[in-house]
Parts: C-alpha cells; sequence; structure tokens
C-alpha cells in the first residue's frame, strides 16, 4: 500500500486555510516528501503522520514557495531524534541552495546526500520503490516526479516443488536471487510468475504543458497536476508566468490516462477551485480539486 497525502496545495503565498505545496507519500516505513513550502510542518502535524521517518525529500524548483519550510523542518527531524541520513533530491544547485537554507539550522543529528539533477530525465533507485525525474518548462529549472512501486510476478509452490529444492532455499529465489544446490544453478524465473502492475504517483507544478508530463504520468495511479489558473481568462497570465490552468491540466490527463487527477498548486486569487472544474471533467472525468490533507491509500489490484 501507497499512502498518499496533499499537505499543501497552495501556491505564491499561503492563506489562512491553504498552506503551500507540498506532498508526502508513505511506503513501507519510509517517507517521501516533494517540496517543502511554508506550512509543511503544520500540514504533517494535522495529517497525524510523523517527522522522523522521512528518508527523501525532492524539489521541484527553488522558488521560496516550495522550498521556505525546510529549515524549520530539518530542525523538528533532529529533535525527534532522527540519525539517520536524509536523501535529497533536485535541480542542479541542491547543496548550495540547502547550505544556505541551514545558516538557521547548522547543527543537525543526522547527514544529509544530495542527488543533484542534470538530465532531462533521472532515475534514482531505492530498496522498495524508485523515484523518476523529469524535466518541465518553468521560468527556472523544474522537475516532475514519479514514485514507482513494482510488484513482482506470483510465487509458484508447486513449480518450486518439482524442482527438489529445499524449502530453505524458496525465499531466496522469491527475492530475485540464484542459487547453487548440488552443483545445480536455480535462477528466480524458475519458480516465479510475470511481474504484476505495481503503483506509480506523479507530481508535477510550475510547468506549462509539455509532453514530458504525458509520458510520465502515462497510466499512472494518480496525477497531481498544476492548475494554478480555473478563470478561462487567465490563459495569457498562465503563459507568461509559465504556468498551467486546470483546461490544460485535464488536457494531459485525457492524453495520459492515469485513474486520477488532483489539481493543486492554486494562485493566491483562486478562493474556490470548485468553481472551475467543469473545464477539467468534460476532459477527464475522474478529476478533483485539491484540497490540503487530501490523500488516498492506493492498493495493488486484486487478482
Amino acid at each position: 500500500m501507497l499512502d498518499v497525502c496533499l499537505l499543501g496545495t497552495g501556491g505564491m503565498m499561503p492563506l489562512p486555510k491553504r498552506y503551500l505545496t507540498s506532498l508526502m507519500a508513505r511506503y513501507k516505513g519510509s517517507n517521501i516528501l516533494i517540496d517543502c513550502g511554508e506550512g509543511t510542518q503544520v500540514a504533517i502535524k494535522n495529517k497525524g503522520w510523523n517527522f522522523k521517518p522521512i528518508d527523501v525529500i525532492c524539489f521541484t524548483h527553488y522558488h521560496a514557495d516550495h522550498i521556505s519550510g525546510l529549515p524549520g523542518l530539518l530542525l523538528t527531524m533532529g529533535n525527534a531524534m532522527r540519525t539517520e541520513p536524509v536523501t535529497m533530491i533536485g535541480p542542479k544547485g541542491l547543496k548550495r541552495v540547502v547550505d544556505s537554507l541551514r545558516v538557521v539550522a547548522p547543527e543537525l543529528p543526522f547527514s544529509i546526500k544530495y542527488i543533484e539533477i542534470t538530465e532531462p530525465t533521472e532515475v534514482i533507485e531505492f530498496d522498495e520503490y524508485r523515484i523518476k525525474a523529469f524535466k518541465v518548462n518553468h521560468n527556472v529549472v523544474c522537475y516532475g516526479y514519479s514514485i514507482e512501486v513494482d510488484r513482482k510476478g506470483k510465487f509458484d509452490a508447486e513449480a518450486a516443488k518439482k524442482l527438489d529444492l529445499p524449502v530453505m532455499y524458496w525465499r531466496h529465489l522469491q527475492n530475485g536471487e540464484e542459487v547453487e544446490y548440488e552443483g545445480k544453478i536455480y535462477k528466480p524465473d524458475m519458480v516465479m510468475g510475470a511481474e504484476r502492475k505495481g503503483l506509480k504517483v506523479t507530481y508535477t507544478t510550475d510547468t506549462r504543458p509539455v509532453p514530458a508530463i504525458v509520458e510520465a504520468a502515462e497510466g499512472a495511479d494518480l496525477l497531481i497536476c498544476e492548475g494554478m489558473y480555473g478563470e478561462p481568462d487567465k490563459l495569457a497570465k498562465a503563459k507568461e508566468y509559465k504556468h498551467m490552468t486546470f483546461y490544460e491540466a485535464g488536457q494531459i490527463a485525457a492524453k495520459a490516462n492515469p485513474k486520477e487527477l488532483w489539481l493543486t498548486h492554486y494562485s493566491p486569487s483562486l478562493v474556490r477551485p470548485e468553481l472551475f472544474m467543469d473545464q477539467v471533467t468534460k476532459q477527464f472525468e475522474n478529476a478533483k480539486p485539491g484540497i490540503d490533507g487530501m490523500s488516498v491509500d492506493l492498493l495493488f489490484e486484486e487478482e
């Protein structure tokens, strides 16, 4: 199960009932944070989730509404007695930006591993999942991210029995390891079925529509996409500042065909995004206006 929570949905400046941009996902005890705008700590507390298990923090770009909450979060994680390293992922300049912010948070009980993205697409592998970064089109270098969880094929116990391989070795094959026993080599594909459909969440914001988003979100369980402007007369402004409208987000979802679309990163002037959802649902029916604290538990498909 992959838990996903849209912690904050605001762009540019927070509102009394809307924190700045942030997303958290949880899988097998590991917490992944994407962006850390002002109010992220309060949003995490409101959700009832913990700070200590945050292992990975990704940044789309380095505008203040996406990273200004980081120093306080790091201090809180340190006060929660976290000592394990934290991995940070972001565009080139990540270490310089974070080190600058850490002037007010200089002493931490954990180390930070920096992964700076320089290519149009990059994949970072972790033990239980992978993160795919893809470059989008904002007025500074900006990336979107997909969190992907694979699912192994089914273990065929009957096939394993026919191998006359002791049961004690079965788990190694299940874990993808080759086994040597009595001079023979046993491979995982002898007992494992074809890989099954996994889980994927794609998150993108602060961008004009680009093909990379469609490619990244194709077949995703959930696409969380910027909808900076809902008003039809804001298209010129969206183009000028390199953001997206609701209508454009709907077009992307129609092409990528995720199971569900959530909108986020609203302009401060867009107080009631639900009023403009017809622009989206006419193109992609299963779309929702994101709100702070909105969450879902994504489950593997039943067979």
